[in-house]
């Protein structure tokens, strides 16, 4: 029996289609072939949002620490000291010989 040859067109783009979608399937960007390196690529954003997230942490509670309300004394202190380069009386200072 022979089919016309629209209908056999048909069959071979279906066909191709099928075969293209497979391949993506397979091989895409998102197929079965790259989900280990996308598993690590994970594995590492995890990480850099874990590391973000601690050091987010640490500056917000800087922050709350000199809230104009209440300042942390020893903060406030130790800023003072360091930027302003201004020394407490009872600061004892130590020069290092190079």
């Amino acid at each position: 029996m022979h089919r016309p040859a629209h209908e056999q067109m048909k069959q071979a783009l279906a066909l191709a289609a099928l075969l293209g979608m497979t391949g993506f399937a397979l091989a895409g960007p998102n197929g079965l072939l790259s989900w280990r390196e996308n598993a690590q690529e994970l594995e590492l954003r995890r990480a850099q949002v874990s590391a973000l997230t601690e050091k987010r942490d640490a500056l917000k509670n800087r922050v709350e620490l000199l809230d104009p309300d209440g300042a942390d004394p020893d903060l406030v202190s130790e800023l003072v000291r360091e930027d302003l380069g201004v020394l407490h009386p009872d600061d004892v200072i130590i020069e290092l010989e190079e």
